[in-house]
């Protein structure tokens, strides 16, 4: 490909006048019809002298049909790899397309930008650099504020929705299509303008691109959450949330507890050693007006989370996305915890949080985490605002994997400590294979992914659940083989073991399922004090009596 050709040929000659408005003849009545385009803000655009159209970028198509808010030829830059092909290059380049060698600062195609301003046409920017699909809008890129100091052609801020939903394949569906224009902004002229500059006013022109985004019924970005539960991990995920510049009210079971937070700030029972930041505000649950916010967060054990919906659920807005942080299964009849949230309040979207993540090390360390959701937007959407509190975190649609491999998790370790203290290692991985197998079967049953189990919110977790001195289901089971009983194990624990709620409820799970599940209805036994355990060690490394006794493992 001769990319100087192409950008010198955009500079000298410009579109190609009969390509140009055979094409737009052709395309602008099929956008009318059958992807039923409506424009909104036309008269912001103008008709003559240079103008910057900032949108966001959701489809190949974008550039078309906002190219037709205008009743003159747009320019916009492709991708360079766009431009291999001869045929593709030199339609692309009759339409207004330059080449752009993306993520690497192009100075050519930036300086072919300014050179079609000068001469007074139009230049379409997507300050994301990207197309950015689904969900909410991405962080722009500050070339789209140089371009405007540089050259001080005014900027139209436009939002495009439905695009996304056009293609699905080679296929092109009938999918309601809109754009709307704002207001022209203007900049004083800068000859030079220094990144800090550049920066600063593209964070002027994005919230107006922001806000024509919204007002089409787009996701709005998270400005405010609310997180539901002061423990380790409700206190972690507020944190997170506020470094990632979300302005944060954590929400505390009792006035007391949230005076004594706001005065510290630090959590000396649950997270010592980490210091509220400033945009993290502390106050009973209770007095949270969860109308104002964008994200709530459940961050309870699974116990917990009947009384937490009901008392909080009806306020949540349809606006607003909920995640919940609880892991197990959700009393009297074994639900998914995100399952039994997302019945119980009218948010937009509902997803879970999964994977290797203990809260003080998160926050010191980092970790990596999946971000569950039926909505593809919103799993990625929470996933950027972990990433942007310096966390990894994956996107999962498979909800149900997700859930109970975090479950398997927790019975696994607890299974794990118990049987090592009496058949060693030996036995503590046979128990914690087993019972991991035995879920991930009913997970499969439900229609899970296999690989849910083989990646993060599994294996992943199993494993530092089961290294973690601090993890609660793991000290839980040395407790048990020590001789503990299930009520006293809790209060010296001083934390939830969310495998002890749980098994109970995962067994009638696994009997309803019609999955054998004999090392977790021994585990069960065990905690409920109907077998011994030295008996329950021996039997996760016996023979079965009788073929097909134990799950094999995927």
């Amino acid at each position: 490909m001769d990319r100087d050709r192409h950008l010198e040929r955009t500079r000298a000659k410009g579109v190609n006048p009969l390509v140009y408005w055979i094409v737009r003849a052709l395309l602008q009545p099929f956008f009318h019809v059958y992807f039923r385009m409506s424009r909104i803000g036309r008269e912001h655009v103008p008709q003559e002298g240079p103008v910057i159209l900032a949108a966001n970028h959701r489809s190949f198509l974008d550039p078309f049909v906002i190219a037709t808010l205008a009743r003159r030829p747009i320019y916009f830059v492709a991708k360079k790899e766009l431009f291999k092909h001869p045929v593709v290059a030199w339609l692309l380049t009759c339409l207004g397309a330059f080449p752009i060698d993306r993520g690497n600062g192009d100075e050519d195609a930036m300086a072919t930008a300014r050179e079609i301003l000068e001469r007074g046409d139009g230049v379409l920017i997507f300050p994301e650099g990207t197309r950015i699909r689904p969900g909410g809008l991405a962080e722009p890129r500050r070339g789209v504020g140089r371009l405007a100091l540089e050259t001080g052609a005014p900027v139209v801020p436009v939002a495009v929705i439905g695009t996304e939903a056009v293609r699905r394949g080679w296929r092109f569906r009938p999918h309601k299509v809109r754009i709307r224009a704002g207001a022209p902004l203007t900049f004083p002229k800068v000859a030079s303008p220094s990144p800090q500059l550049a920066k600063a006013v593209t964070e002027r022109i994005w919230p107006c691109v922001m806000l024509q985004w919204e007002w089409l019924g787009g996701t709005p970005p998270i400005r405010r959450a609310a997180v539901i539960g002061a423990g380790s991990w409700g206190t972690g995920i507020a944190v997170a949330l506020a470094r990632a510049g979300v302005q944060v009210d954590l929400g505390t079971r009792t006035g007391d507890q949230a005076a004594l937070l706001a005065e510290a700030r630090v959590n000396d029972r649950y997270l010592p050693g980490t210091v509220l930041p400033e945009n993290l505000a502390v106050g009973r649950a209770a007095d949270l007006d969860l109308g104002q916010h964008d994200l709530v967060v459940f961050a309870v054990p699974s116990r917990a989370l009947p009384e937490a919906v009901a008392a909080h659920g009806a306020h949540v807005t349809e606006r607003a996305g909920v995640v919940v942080a609880a892991t197990g299964l959700v009393a009297p009849h074994g639900a998914l915890p995100s399952a039994f949230v997302a019945e119980r309040t009218p948010a937009r979207a509902v997803a879970c949080l999964a994977g290797p993540a203990h809260a003080s090390d998160a926050l010191e360390h980092g970790a990596a985490l999946v971000a569950a959701s039926a909505d593809k937007g919103f799993a990625r959407q929470v996933a950027d605002l972990l990433g942007r509190a310096g966390l990894y975190a994956e996107t999962s649609f498979d909800v149900v994997g997700v859930e109970l491999a975090g479950t398997a998790k927790s019975a696994a370790a607890l299974a794990a400590a118990a049987a090592a203290p009496a058949g060693g290692p030996n036995a503590a991985g046979a128990a914690a294979g087993r019972v991991f197998a035995e879920v991930d079967a009913l997970a499969r049953s439900r229609g899970a992914h296999a690989q849910t189990f083989t990646g993060l919110a599994g294996a992943g977790d199993l494993v530092a659940t089961v290294v973690a001195a601090s993890s609660g289901n793991h000290r839980a089971g040395e407790l048990l083989a020590q001789g503990r009983t299930a009520p006293d194990i809790e209060p010296e624990l001083g934390q939830t073991a969310e495998a002890l709620d749980t098994l109970p409820l995962l067994v009638r799970a696994l009997e309803e399922g019609g999955v054998p599940a004999p090392a977790t209805a021994g585990l069960a036994a065990l905690v409920e004090g109907r077998m011994d355990h030295a008996d329950w060690a021996q039997t996760v490394t016996a023979p079965p009596q009788r073929r097909g006794r134990f799950v094999r493992a995927a």
